[in-house]
């Protein structure tokens, strides 16, 4: 029984909020480790480090570096993860500016 002048069809229709998780970090995290994508992790601390995503589980990452110690991070601790540019060389043909156009 309900109150009297209140019914389900005359309440308002808002927006639904957002979802609190997406459930696709698990994903993000898989892709990035299979292809041993470069990764830059910021720390809630501040501090930045890379290496790749060699492993991960609900609460932590281990991040691998050339040269460096195997790092396991927990992920209250990580600010954000971000794939860091790997730079390509230039295969595309410089084009002369100064060059008059051609037109055919």
């Amino acid at each position: 029984m309900g109150f009297r002048g209140t019914s389900s069809t005359t309440a308002p229709k808002g927006k639904t909020p957002p979802p609190d998780d997406t459930h696709q970090e698990a994903a993000y995290l898989k892709a990035l480790g299979e292809k041993q994508a470069p990764v830059s992790i910021k720390l809630m601390d501040g501090e930045v480090v890379r290496g790749w995503i060699e492993y991960y589980d609900r609460r932590m990452v281990r991040l691998t570096g050339d040269g460096a110690p195997n790092l396991f991070i927990f992920k209250h601790d990580i600010s954000y993860i971000a794939e860091d540019a790997v730079s390509k060389p230039r295969s595309e043909k410089i084009v002369n500016r100064d060059a008059p156009i051609r037109r055919k």
